[in-house]
């Protein structure tokens, strides 16, 4: 499946389970050239109540990720594909957290009820390239750094962006760096390096969450914003800023679309 360019390997846990592959398997699928190809495997069986489906994401290098946006839109149409859960509505269970989702939209779209998002913070100790004008670091599921630059098509996302993925300043896990800036247009574009891929990806669901409300903290923009991401795919976000500095009642919406189906040998 892919979600606005970030492309999935998507099990039905009903019938394998994560500790039946090794992080060497996961590698072997999500290869490109010579697996699969894709940015992460994910799992998606039934949940632990009614009503609810679990997610289990894999990075593509066979490391586990506690959340990924744009694997949550694609697990929830399957869920509803599969039988598993309600288009109109269900409870996506995942490491991160359990969140509301849906799919009942006409087109291949899906909607994700994202937990409140503590407001992005300034990063102590970054030194910043001179055509980059502010970064912050936030969580959405798992941290992101935002970084504001001049000309997104002048960055060069997998030497910067492994760098300051693996910076001390956002912390031993590392984190995600989403590149933003606004064109001609006035339109937001964002590019990804993503951790546990380690390279530049199409799009990055809760990264784009993290650039709106790293936008609202600027005065830059006030959600509802869409951001458009490397695929040529906006991806959409609502969010209020509540009266404890919280974004709450957070919604990212984005594509989540069935490629092909097949069977893993």
């Amino acid at each position: 499946m892919t979600g606005s360019g970030n492309d999935f390997v998507m099990v039905d846990a009903r019938h394998t389970t994560p500790e039946q592959w090794a992080a060497a398997d996961i590698r072997a699928v999500c290869a490109r050239g010579t697996g699969v190809g894709a940015d992460g495997l994910v799992f998606v069986g039934p949940g632990t109540r009614p009503d609810s489906v679990r997610m289990i994401y894999f990075n593509s290098d066979g490391s586990r990720a506690a959340m990924c946006g744009n694997a949550a839109l694609c697990s929830t149409r399957l869920a509803a594909r599969l039988g598993l859960g309600r288009p109109q509505g269900m409870a996506l269970e995942t490491d991160a957290g359990v969140y509301e989702s849906r799919c009942a939209l006409p087109d291949e779209r899906a909607e994700l009820h994202l937990a409140p998002v503590p407001p992005p913070a300034p990063v102590s100790g970054l030194t910043l390239a001179p055509a980059e004008e502010r970064a912050v670091l936030g969580t959405v599921g798992v941290p992101h750094l935002v970084v504001l630059v001049q000309d997104l098509s002048r960055v060069d996302v997998e030497t910067r962006g492994r760098a300051l993925r693996s910076s001390p300043c956002v912390g031993p896990a590392g984190a995600n760096v989403n590149f933003l800036s606004r064109d001609g247009g006035g339109t937001w574009r964002m590019r990804t390096y993503e951790r546990g891929v380690e390279a530049e990806t199409l799009a990055c669901g809760t990264g784009a969450v993290a650039a709106a409300c790293a936008l609202a903290e600027w005065g830059l923009a006030e959600p509802p914003v869409s951001v458009w991401t490397r695929s040529g795919r906006p991806l959409e976000i609502r969010a209020r800023k509540g009266p404890q500095g919280l974004y709450d009642d957070v919604w990212l919406k984005g594509e989540a679309r069935l490629v092909v189906r097949g069977v893993i040998n």
